[in-house]
């Protein structure tokens, strides 16, 4: 059973997931407008990973007896400078969403709530992997510079993401 803290604290967590997928597809809508069908992919499938996420902290409180409580979403950027731009906002992002899982970690150590902590050990791992893509990409971009031919070839790499 969770206690309140630890169930508020999912709850929050789960607005931040969703909100993520939020953001993720506003984004894919940018890269749609800006002729970008290949970043505009990759967004959606983050996005679509990001609401799994939230439901898997949905799914979570349920099992451990407590009682999701949905929050309001703040409306996402839907605008970017350049792809680049916009990618470095994916990592600054994820870097965040890193920070909040850190912390509801630190929270059920501090509660000794072994069963919330071996849940969040996937998020970490997972958290591992997102800053890693994310970073790839950002320098390849840094890389690549605006070049329209080598960010034609980038967004066809990305179009290349599975789901």
């Amino acid at each position: 059973m969770l206690s309140k803290t630890i169930e508020t604290a999912l709850n929050d967590q789960i607005k931040h997931e969703l909100y993520s997928s939020y953001l993720y597809l506003s984004m894919s809508a940018y890269c749609e407008a800006a002729n970008l069908g290949g970043a505009a992919h990759w967004m959606r499938g983050q996005s679509r990973e990001e609401y799994g996420h939230g439901m898997k902290f949905y799914g979570y409180i349920h099992d451990q007896g407590g009682r999701v409580t949905l929050q309001a979403l703040a409306q996402p950027p839907a605008e970017w400078t350049s792809m680049a731009d916009m990618f470095q906002q994916v990592l600054e992002h994820e870097r965040k969403v890193t920070s909040l899982i850190q912390n509801l970690y630190a929270l059920a150590f501090k509660e000794s709530d072994y069963a919330t902590q071996n849940f969040l050990q996937w998020f970490i791992n997972e958290q591992v992997e997102e800053e890693k893509h994310a970073t790839q990409i950002v320098e390849q971009l840094k890389m690549i510079g605006n070049s329209g031919q080598a960010l034609f070839m980038m967004d066809r790499q990305l179009a290349a993401r599975a789901g």
